[in-house]
């Protein structure tokens, strides 16, 4: 909070003119990429993308596989070097102070399996010169601390993608850079796995998540690109990619009446009917208030009328096509 006085001087006599207070809100860019490709020989892995990630953001990479969310990682974590662009985090490059404020979990994750779960983080913690306290709380994040002195190999595949999310939350990082975090997973491991990136949200943590699970990404992300084939075809606001059609789902005991008559409304794209309802599909900007009316113009009562929003997998669809 910062208070201001200004004063004015008038015939040698100096007036207070007013005061305020503001605050000031600085954005801090998380992650800048700049015009980044990669290849693999002659496939051109990624190419060209350009994004900008801001502090509290949870942006999702969402892309069919083979479309470049892993190797976007990789060359962002310096995993992989780039053929050409640039990127860089908190305004740096990647050096080794940049790298204590990033958790990551590419692919697969790797453990000695003989080896206990709080000895494998024991390891990393070492390494990143991380104090052996911040392990008991990563285990007790990702709700593995009662197996602590399990083995690794010991673990289902649901414990291990959380073994992971511990090695990433070591030290508690500002960044979370994770792929895939959810793959192979029952629904109860994805459900825990999802609650834990929540709660890592709700703490202020910056995320990054690369995924070709459309649910995951429409119910954790507040941002979400969309690649394809390395190329980057959408990016924004998840609430923004969602523009599609509106959909209205209504009933009554006329509705072959009100098909034909919705048929002749400007505002209508289209009428179809599925099992006992109408299915009617609106120009953008209108919703169930605009067919509710036109339904009373007609002396028609409505006993259903639901608006459904477009879902990402329809946006998707329609991207990627």
């Amino acid at each position: 909070m910062n208070t201001f006085i200004f004063f004015y001087t008038f015939g040698g006599v100096i007036l207070q003119i007013t005061s305020f207070s503001f605050k000031i809100k600085i954005v801090e860019h998380i992650l800048e990429i700049n015009q980044l490709s990669k290849n693999y020989g002659n496939i051109q892995a990624i190419k060209n993308i350009s994004l900008r990630v801001e502090a509290g953001q949870v942006y999702g990479i969402l892309g069919p596989n083979g479309s470049g969310k892993t190797t976007t990682l990789g060359v962002i974590l310096g995993i992989l070097a780039p053929q050409s662009g640039s990127y860089n985090w908190f305004g740096h490059g990647l050096d080794a102070d940049v790298r204590k404020r990033i958790g990551s979990l590419i692919e697969t994750p790797n453990f000695y399996p003989y080896l206990s779960l709080y000895e494998n983080l024991m390891i990393i913690a070492t390494i990143k010169g991380i104090k052996k306290e911040a392990i008991n709380h990563a285990l007790g994040i990702t709700n593995l601390l009662k197996r602590k002195y399990s083995k690794f190999s010991h673990l289902s595949l649901g414990m291990k993608q959380r073994m992971g999310l511990a090695a990433a939350l070591l030290g508690n990082p500002d960044v979370l850079v994770l792929d895939e975090p959810t793959n192979g997973l029952d629904p109860e491991g994805f459900a825990e796995v999802r609650e834990i990136i929540q709660e890592q949200s709700r703490e202020g943590k910056t995320i990054l998540l690369a995924s070709h699970i459309l649910d995951e990404v429409e119910k954790v992300c507040s941002h979400v690109a969309v690649l394809k084939s390395g190329e980057l075809i959408a990016n924004g606001k998840v609430g923004t990619l969602l523009r599609g059609d509106k959909i209205v789902r209504v009933s009554s005991s006329k509705n072959q009446e009100l098909n034909e008559f919705l048929k002749q409304q400007k505002a209508v794209k289209a009428v179809k009917s599925e099992d006992e309802d109408l299915v009617i599909t609106l120009e953008e900007g209108l919703g169930a208030a605009e067919i509710n009316t036109l339904a009373h113009q007609k002396g028609i009562v409505l006993s259903k009328l639901i608006e459904q929003k477009p879902s990402l997998e329809s946006e998707f669809l329609q991207l990627v096509k």
